[in-house]
């Protein structure tokens, strides 16, 4: 997590700069600047990862309610699909973001969880700054899931979008080519905003990381389901432990669902040019928010299919980490283009991270294939 935190905070300032120069998508520049067959690949690629996490977080978020107040897992599956839909397509964007910002605090019960057990600071502060590597398949493909999970297609895809969204919606903004004069605010609020809130993020990885290291890893517990995580928790953590874990998992669900659903949904609007807004009723944008409800509804149903949620959610981030590669290449050749940016394309210390993390994902992705089987 201290590592990746800087690959992925530039590569997340980098799609945001997009966005905001251009006032368009990452697949909407793919489309005004690279052969359709570039576009549809990146897009398809999109997908494929969104649904497949998107499913995964469902089920995650049914086997937590489950074990929290008892009844049959489908139903919380469609429970939580459902709910997502109707709150992502009926509710108004400007009102909905403000209730996903609040819903962020549930990622602290991770935190809270780590001080409700035993923890050797020590011992993890220095695995944090000194970490063990290994070659070895079952390393190299968590390390291609944890990157995956944080280093992810649909938040290159979101976070572009949502730029380009917020210049559309303010008649006060221009996409920053047209509107150089903007610049320095609007570059700098994406500097804080973007490293900020990755910080964030990468510090509620970490304590979910030291939680199931310093409970299930120390007591040398094998799980393969969240039901065995659970049961395995709660007698060594504690009640309140397995609590606060629970919540940050439907709490995580919530927050990731509408983003999968919606990063999809945008990606493909943006290539077929339809209208395209989460501010837009679904009568203004009907094609747009098709995509939204088919991408929920297939990851509703890929619970059916016996996959149980935590090795759907780790193959998930495998998956992520993978799609990431081909996404990353082009993100980074059109901030560096001219053409594109303008005199915004990015600068070199910039453009350097920026490749470095394309390069670890690649690297990773290899080590992952080479090692399969062994």
């Amino acid at each position: 997590m201290l590592f990746s935190y800087p690959l992925m905070a530039v590569i997340q300032e980098i799609c945001a700069r997009i966005g905001r120069v251009t006032g368009a998508g990452l697949a909407g520049n793919i489309r005004k600047n690279y052969p359709r067959p570039i576009l549809y690949a990146m897009v398809s690629l999109l997908c494929i990862a969104n649904i497949f996490n998107l499913g995964a977080d469902i089920g995650a978020m049914a086997a937590a309610a489950q074990l929290l107040v008892a009844g049959p897992a489908i139903a919380y599956v469609l429970l939580f699909g459902v709910l997502s839909l109707v709150l992502e397509t009926f509710v108004r964007y400007e009102s909905y973001v403000k209730y996903l910002k609040w819903l962020t605090a549930a990622l602290f019960a991770y935190v809270a969880t780590a001080f409700v057990v035993h923890v050797p600071w020590a011992k993890a502060m220095r695995a944090t700054l000194l970490p063990s590597v290994s070659f070895k398949s079952d390393y190299l493909t968590a390390l291609i899931a944890v990157l995956g999970t944080t280093i992810s297609p649909y938040l290159f895809f979101w976070q572009a979008s949502e730029e380009a969204e917020d210049v559309s919606l303010n008649q006060k903004e221009q996409p920053l080519r047209k509107a150089p004069k903007q610049a320095p605010e609007q570059l700098q609020r994406i500097k804080i905003d973007t490293y900020v809130g990755m910080g964030f993020s990468n510090l509620v990885a970490f304590f979910i990381i030291l939680t199931t290291a310093a409970t299930l890893h120390g007591a040398g517990k094998q799980v393969q389901t969240s039901a065995q995580a659970a049961q395995a928790l709660e007698p060594l953590a504690g009640h309140l432990a397995f609590l606060l874990f629970a919540i940050g998992i439907i709490g995580t669900g919530l927050l990731a669902v509408p983003v999968l659903a919606g990063s999809a949904a945008y990606g493909i609007a943006e290539t077929f040019k339809w209208h395209a807004s989460l501010e837009l009723r679904p009568r203004q944008a009907p094609k747009f928010y098709g995509v939204l409800a088919i991408a929920t509804l297939i990851g509703i149903a890929i619970n059916f299919s016996g996959l149980d949620p935590i090795r759907a959610l780790f193959w998930a981030a495998a998956l992520n980490g993978m799609v990431s590669v081909p996404l990353m290449v082009v993100a980074m050749l059109m901030c560096a283009n001219p053409k594109i940016m303008g005199k915004f394309a990015v600068s070199k210390p910039l453009k350097t991270i920026g490749w470095i993390a394309t390069a670890v994902m690649l690297l990773a992705s290899v080590g992952f294939f080479a090692t399969l089987g062994k």
